[in-house]
């Protein structure tokens, strides 16, 4: 006798407990619970091809159509879910995951579906699998802050709000020196942090991305910025193997008033 199988996978996201479930549903012949050998190879690579780190738990319930005595149909929903289970374990799934192997009987028709009465009986022939996941881990973006904290990830940015640098200048200004002193203190506590030191101009001609340091005249006021906190943190002794600086002149424009572009600030490298 011809069996046939339609398989669907459905993902469901329960929004109140972020619980997520991978569901198949195996489609049997009437008074039948046997596969063949193609049906049970795309049962198998259902699971096979889930993430097994995100396997909590199966679960296999077995159904029948609304023909038959109740008892008949008990017995032969639960033969439908043993034979899914027995191909599952026979392929090497661990038989310690799947939880729940049920045959819950008939699923009962309204008596007022009539029409493709047939169709309706056959999709309730069946066995649903039932995958249960882990939840993803939480995507955590980076983001912006005004001081360094314990749980950073790769690409936050630090921007310290007072080390701010006069006019074409590269020295720091002493309220940016007990900044960068506290600053400091946090880096020595929090070990694993590693940072890049971006150094920031604002008001260059249009055809200049860098301005002139005053003091050295040379076209390098952002990285001269930049290095100038890297050697106060190393003088704190902030390890320069956790420190890189970097000029990036005036690309990263604040869209504030200039003298907030004359600034450094911090970008997580490693965590």
């Amino acid at each position: 006798m011809l069996r046939f199988l339609q398989l669907f996978t459905l993902l469901f996201l329960g929004l109140a407990y972020g619980q997520e479930e991978a569901v198949k549903s195996v489609y049997f012949e009437f008074d039948k619970y046997s596969l063949d050998e193609k049906q049970a190879n795309e049962v198998v690579d259902f699971i096979k091809n889930t993430d097994s780190t995100r396997i909590e738990s199966i679960e296999i319930f077995g159904y029948t159509d609304d023909i038959g005595k109740d008892d008949y149909n008990f017995k032969l929903s639960a033969n439908r879910a043993c034979t899914i289970e027995y191909k599952l374990t026979e392929n090497g799934i661990k038989n310690k995951i799947i939880v729940t192997i049920e045959g819950k009987g008939k699923i009962l028709i309204d008596d007022d579906i009539l029409e493709n009465l047939p169709e309706k009986r056959s999709k309730n022939r069946r066995v649903d699998i039932v995958i249960n996941l882990k939840e993803l881990p939480k995507l955590v973006l980076p983001g912006v802050y005004d001081m360094l904290q314990k749980n950073h990830v790769v690409g936050d940015h630090i921007y310290l709000e007072n080390i701010l640098f006069d006019k074409g200048s590269s020295h720091l200004l002493s309220k940016a020196k007990t900044n960068l002193d506290k600053l400091a203190l946090l880096t020595l506590r929090y070990k694993n942090l590693e940072f890049e030191i971006q150094g920031h101009v604002c008001c260059t001609p249009p055809n200049q991305k860098e301005a002139i340091d005053k003091d050295t005249k040379k076209r390098q006021l952002s990285t001269n910025r930049a290095e100038a906190v890297y050697k106060y943190l190393a003088f704190r002794r902030v390890p320069k193997t956790r420190m890189t600086f970097k000029g990036y002149g005036n690309t990263v424009p604040l869209g504030k008033e200039p003298e907030y572009d004359r600034r450094v600030e911090l970008v997580i490298t490693k965590i």
